[in-house]
């Protein structure tokens, strides 16, 4: 039997450092944001939504979708924002499945699904448990603003717009502490993995 565990995290902290871990010990990871990009590819369901519902205003010379315009429009615009999740999401959970299901008939021990909104988009109901990726506040704010040359305003205020990290400790089945190093997380990955029945491969 395949265990499907829901990776999720907040913003710069850390989680593509556990995905990576994952991956070195050949589990596979279905994530949730590149299967949204591929979702919106010129010629996808999703894509011909899009179009139709923003207008070819919002495409590139080439016809794919303009992420930074389309970005900039829904940002400011809830209505607009939740339009653009009705579209891409299901479409989005539609892909991830088909790839639990695959990975299930090659008889995976476990798969990952790497969603960084699990909680706030209600998709638990995807996995069998959760595993979230923590990190103190300062250390995260530092951590975003050095990788993404932000301000403290402008970092302070991407992180407000997530559900804070202290809430989702306690929605989470599993917590991964990384303040530390990335040896001090990959034992506790390994901990979490050995305590839920999985093997893990060095």
């Amino acid at each position: 039997m395949s265990q499907v565990i829901g990776l999720t995290g907040g913003i710069a902290s850390g989680k593509s450092t556990v995905s990576n871990i994952l991956k070195e010990m050949n589990i596979t990871i279905i994530d949730a944001d590149v299967e949204a990009r591929l979702a919106v590819e010129k010629g996808e369901p999703a894509y011909q939504k899009i179009v139709a519902e923003f207008g070819n205003d919002i495409l590139l010379t080439n016809e794919e979708i303009d992420r930074v315009k389309l970005g900039s429009i829904i940002f400011h615009n809830a209505e607009k924002r939740q339009l653009l999740n009705s579209i891409v999401h299901p479409e989005v959970r539609k892909r991830m499945n088909n790839q639990v299901e695959a990975a299930k008939e090659r008889e995976e021990q476990v798969i990952i699904l790497d969603i960084p909104l699990l909680f706030e988009s209600k998709l638990t109901h995807m996995v069998e448990k959760t595993i979230l990726v923590y990190v103190d506040r300062d250390i995260q704010l530092k951590r975003l603003m050095e990788r993404n040359d932000l301000s403290l305003e402008e970092a302070e205020a991407r992180i407000k717009s997530q559900m804070p990290l202290s809430e989702k400790v306690a929605l989470a089945d599993a917590v991964i502490n990384n303040n530390g190093s990335i040896a001090e997380t990959k034992k506790q990955v390994i901990e979490v993995l050995n305590g839920w029945g999985i093997t893990t491969q060095e």
